[in-house]
């Protein structure tokens, strides 16, 4: 089994034409999601299934991931914490705020909290960020995987509220959340155009991309808040 760095704390496992994502475990010897644990030179790394995970398709995608080991990060839409606890692995002297909206769900992310102290499970609606500003600081990255129909409204609120100057977004934009019948691509480039354009904050927009196969009509976007 061979490894390489990719980009900071995300590795690239490859065994002859076989490769796959992976991040160090923080917390060595425990699974998340039933992913197999692979030990490279007495290191123990987690396989990271981007099937489950638009961060993780976006690293595939050659997105320019801006996480560093001291990041802290917004994460909107967490659910259980597939891909919340690989940015544990990568921010491991950084913080991550969690945000959930479903308590049934929320169960599942708090018992992963218990094990990975740098996440904080946060209860709330994504869309109101004012109902968790005592809780969450400023950050440098917010990474949103939401389902709601005003994905970039949510983004631009959460940015205006949270993310440090010159910070980044990471958007996941799920098109049959906003329109179950429109073309997806109209749907992307209105929702990139309302980014750059309709709300009190404004970002450039580094890279975009479409995230199949492993994710249908979804869009990756990584913009700079300006």
């Amino acid at each position: 089994m061979d490894i390489k760095e990719i980009s900071q704390g995300i590795f690239e496992l490859s065994k002859g034409k076989k490769k796959q994502l992976a991040t160090r475990n923080l917390n060595p010897g425990n699974s998340v999601y039933s992913e197999p644990l692979v030990v490279v030179d007495d290191v123990e790394y987690r396989r990271w299934d981007v099937h489950r995970s638009k961060f993780g398709a976006m690293v595939l995608k050659k997105f320019d991931v801006p996480l560093s080991p001291e990041s802290k990060v917004l994460y909107l839409g967490a659910a259980s914490g597939t891909t919340v606890s690989h940015i544990s692995d990568i921010a491991t002297n950084g913080l991550i705020y969690a945000v959930e909206f479903s308590s049934r769900t929320m169960r599942d992310l708090v018992m992963l909290c218990e094990k990975r102290p740098n996440i904080i499970p946060v209860l709330a609606d994504a869309g109101h960020p004012s109902h968790y500003s005592h809780i969450v600081e400023k950050v440098d990255v917010i990474f949103q995987d939401v389902s709601q129909p005003n994905q970039a409204e949510i983004a631009a609120k959460n940015a205006e509220a949270f993310l440090k100057k010159d910070g980044f977004l990471l958007l996941a934009i799920k098109a049959r959340s906003i329109d179950t019948v429109a073309n997806p691509k109209k749907i992307f480039k209105e929702e990139v155009k309302k980014l750059t354009k309709d709300f009190a904050v404004e970002f450039e927009i580094l890279k975009r991309s479409e995230l199949e196969p492993n994710h249908e009509d979804h869009l990756g976007i990584l913009a700079r808040l300006k």
